[in-house]
């Protein structure tokens, strides 16, 4: 990537990254990792030994080592990634309070020396989101939320995430806003297969959308970008011609009357924000 990207003008793009894991030259089998709920998802991986490393040191090591392989001398946003309960289990707060004291500060020092533009973290899970919300210091910019404010999944968001992070001015970054594949005519949902139930509530918003002529697709997108509070939203992209696809999802004209048609049918909760809202 980074030779791709030195083709190009730095200001013409974007650039984000994560840290939290440092990639040693140490080979191991990577089917054998310990990473949580989530792990079948590194099975495949690369071989190279991964390290799981919120301190100061380790996020120094991390951002310097991308910047390398990145072959530039700024990041426009780093994401402290997967320091939540998926990951860690009973011990994810012992996690978090390294990265509070580790990670957090140093990459309020970076962002105040222009290295990057801004940081926050890069979970799948609220709570962790919440309890950096309710730090007095260091002050996030940003934070990558997947999976939490979908279609399928949205009302604890909806409590006390989404009004944190606006009254702070902490912009959220939507991630997995199909939910694993499930909203955009896949089957699995978080990141396996797709419960009897939640297969039988996307149908119901299928039926929905057939009878308005919209695709479920746009209605996924669309829905998570509606909330004053998300600055972006980041489908991932199997093919190249998913990303047409997601922009012209993003375009697609949906009808006021689907949106009032899924909030009578209880698919939305009641204090989400929707596009027809806007209007």
């Amino acid at each position: 990537m980074g030779e791709a990207l030195a083709k190009r003008n730095r200001d013409d793009y974007v650039l984000s990254t994560k840290v939290g894991r440092v990639i040693l030259d140490e080979i191991e089998d990577p089917s054998k990792r310990e990473m949580g709920e989530k792990g079948g998802v590194f099975e495949h991986g690369r071989p190279n030994k991964i390290v799981n490393d919120y301190s100061a040191d380790a996020t120094l090591r991390s951002i310097e080592d991308s910047l390398k392989r990145l072959k530039t001398d700024r990041l426009d946003i780093v994401y402290v990634h997967d320091v939540a309960q998926d990951f860690y289990g009973d011990a994810w707060l012992a996690q978090f309070e390294v990265a509070r004291t580790g990670a957090f500060r140093v990459l309020d020092r970076l962002r105040n020396e222009g290295v990057i533009k801004g940081w926050g973290l890069g979970v799948n899970r609220a709570e962790a989101v919440e309890t950096l919300l309710d730090l007095s210091e260091p002050q996030p910019n940003v934070v990558l939320l997947a999976g939490r404010y979908t279609l399928l999944d949205h009302e604890r968001a909806l409590q006390r995430l989404m009004p944190a992070a606006a009254k702070r001015g902490v912009d959220i970054v939507v991630g997995g806003p199909y939910s694993s594949g499930i909203l955009a005519g896949g089957t699995h949902f978080e990141y396996q297969k797709a419960s009897p139930e939640i297969v039988a509530r996307v149908e119901r918003i299928k039926a929905i959308a057939q009878k308005h002529g919209i695709s479920v697709k746009a209605a996924a997108l669309q829905f998570s970008l509606a909330h004053p509070a998300v600055a972006a939203v980041i489908p991932g992209a199997s093919r190249p011609e998913r990303i047409a696809e997601d922009q012209s999802a993003l375009i697609e004209t949906i009808p006021a009357a689907f949106w009032q048609e899924m909030r009578e049918q209880h698919l939305v909760a009641a204090a989400a924000p929707l596009p027809g809202d806007k209007e």
